[in-house]
């Protein structure tokens, strides 16, 4: 969240801490002891009391200002950027207790929220630091920042446009603003943004790398692969610029590539995350060499750090899935379906990361019809929404708890999904796709509120589908995936959650094997539009030549023509893939 290693607290070099002749004659005009605790704070308040808020907006930026010198700030900023976040908490809070209009440890603590995901309180506290000092441009630029996150890109976007207006050549602000066009899927606006950004911040790593991301999403992969070099010639241990590239699954690292990795590695002072990426990043290149043992290895060593570093509990997942599978068989269940919205034009794709979804994606985006969007969020926002409501009143646990709300709850619910997925359609098709794989945990709640809707449950076989996952390093979620147990685990929850559904709702969900579909790719894709309800169109087996932006890790692999080459890539790994094998055993899912 932080853009910058200095105090988290300040918006000014250190030189503008103390107040200067000018500023201590305005303080003392109005009783205020320049060297006080806290003078422009005090003063702030004071305006606020009075009503002249455009007098405390900039006393309380004056503060802001000054606030590092405090000693209790210091110590709480030092320990931010030692990311030491339980002692930055443990200061901020009781310090905030008794100053609660001190919007530098406001825009401190939100900051903590931030970094362990706590989103919601990160950004109440930013609203409530913004509400007291509108020209507080870092904590609106961390505020933006917490709204891109929550996947809500329009109001970030009104956010990072509102700081443009006044600073119009911020590189981190413009950087952000292609980021969140990227996200709305306005890329070729993302890559301008980044254009315009390089032209005066042409050494800047981080730059580089982002406008890689965005290149390689519109299907502009020479340009990409020579961003993220141009990246790692600025900064040559920066892991995820190595990774980036390995994620084109283009074999694009070189012999020379892999030397300079290892001498990465075997170098000090190299963080966890920059480690990561990198054995990652190896992990791709021996096994494009066939190089499975080391290749492995790799794999193993990047997990076990990025695992070490997240918080994920298998029994939730677990949980969820039992609970579905009991609330979609009960009367409540029953009673409920039909409430929803009627509309028929979402196409949801379930399932498993890394199990062909992307494909299928394209092969349906490929029809006049049907527009392909993208990996939505705002499925999983609802239920977030569902879930802290009635678990605050106390009154269920979700999904069964949907069974509390009104019929016209579960339409408005259909009906909200309808409108904040407008901003994603580019076409007036009146079919598109929310490519969201994880969607299979609100299966139930997708049936309630948009019955008309098509689920398309996209299954692999376990084994390559767990392999796949474990070989992966997501930007963001799918913390399941970084331990073979617990990504075994969760495909046999989906597993269990899926068939019970499909039972209940037939006619609305479609099961595709990817294997099939590669064996004959005219059949099932014939198969799976009848089931949609549109015709047969010979572009739809032709999906490569769809030149439509792609953001997941499958971009460049669905640009190609359809390849056997992934079927049954689990057995190079067999050695190491006992325990998949045996998890699927005791739940009973078929494998190998």
């Amino acid at each position: 969240m932080a853009e910058g290693r200095r105090h988290p607290g300040a918006s000014a070099p250190a030189d503008r801490a103390a107040p200067d002749r000018a500023d201590s004659n305005e303080l003392m005009a109005v009783g205020i002891a320049p060297d006080g605790d806290a003078p422009w704070r005090t003063l702030a308040d004071r305006h606020a009391r009075e009503g002249d808020l455009a007098a405390a907006d900039r006393a309380y930026l004056k503060h802001v200002e000054t606030a590092q010198t405090n000693p209790v700030l210091m110590l709480a900023g030092n320990a931010l950027v030692g990311n030491d976040l339980a002692v930055a908490e443990r200061l901020l809070k009781p310090f905030l207790q008794r100053n609660p209009t001190d919007v530098a440890a406001i825009r401190m603590l939100a900051e903590v929220a931030g970094r362990i995901g706590r989103y919601e309180d990160a950004e109440n506290l930013l609203r409530r630091a913004l509400e007291l000092c509108p020209s507080f441009a870092a904590a609106r630029f961390n505020l933006a920042i917490v709204l891109h996150r929550q996947h809500r890109s329009t109001e970030a976007a009104a956010e990072v446009e509102a700081l443009l207006e006044d600073d119009p050549d911020s590189p981190a602000y413009r950087n952000l603003h292609g980021a969140v066009h990227s996200r709305l899927g306005n890329y070729e606006e993302a890559v301008g943004q980044f254009e315009r950004v390089l032209k005066n911040r042409p050494g800047d790593p981080h730059l580089w790398m982002n406008y890689g991301h965005a290149l390689k999403t519109i299907g502009r992969r020479d340009e990409s692969i020579a961003a993220y070099r141009r990246c790692i010639d600025l900064r040559r241990n920066l892991g995820e610029a190595w990774w980036s590239l390995a994620n084109l699954k283009s074999r694009v690292l070189t012999d020379a590539d892999i030397h300079a990795m290892d001498e990465i590695l075997a170098g000090e002072n190299l963080s966890p995350a920059n480690r990561l990426h990198l054995h990652f990043a190896l992990g791709t290149a021996h096994e494009d060499r066939e190089a499975w043992a080391a290749s492995f290895d790799h794999y193993s060593k990047a997990n076990a750090l990025r695992r070490s570093q997240i918080r994920y509990d298998p029994a939730e997942t677990w949980g969820i899935a039992t609970r579905t599978s009991a609330f979609m068989s009960s009367p409540a269940f029953r009673d409920l379906l039909g409430a929803g919205c009627d509309s028929r034009a979402p196409i949801f794709i379930v399932g498993m990361p890394r199990s062909g979804s992307t494909l299928v994606e394209q092969i349906l985006a490929s029809h006049s019809l049907i527009e392909g969007t993208k990996e939505l969020a705002e499925v999983s926002l609802l239920a977030g929404a569902i879930a802290r409501k009635t678990n605050s009143r106390g009154e269920g646990v979700y999904p069964r708890a949907i069974e509390l709300l009104e019929r016209s709850d579960i339409r408005a619910l259909g009906e909200s999904f309808i409108r904040s997925t407008l901003m994603y359609r580019k076409s007036d098709k009146p079919f598109f796709i929310d490519k969201m794989p994880n969607n299979w945990l609100h299966v139930a709640l997708i049936s309630l509120m948009l019955p008309n809707a098509r689920i398309i449950d996209v299954r692999r076989d376990p084994m390559d589908c767990c392999l796949s996952n474990f070989k992966q390093h997501f930007a963001r979620g799918q913390h399941f995936s970084y331990s073979l147990p617990e990504v075994a685990e969760f495909y046999c929850a989906y597993v269990h959650a899926m068939n019970d559904a499909q039972i209940v709702r037939p006619d609305a969900i479609y099961r595709l094997h990817y294997e099939r579909l590669v064996d004959d790719l005219e059949s099932e894709a014939g198969a799976l539009l009848d089931f949609l309800g549109v015709p047969f169109e010979p572009s739809c087996t032709k999906f490569w030549e769809n030149d439509r932006a792609v953001q997941t890790a499958s971009s460049e692999q669905v640009r190609r023509r359809i390849y056997r080459s992934g079927l049954g890539h689990w057995r190079h790994f067999a050695p190491w893939l006992g325990i998949l094998s045996d998890t699927f055993t005791k739940h009973g899912v078929a494998h190998g």
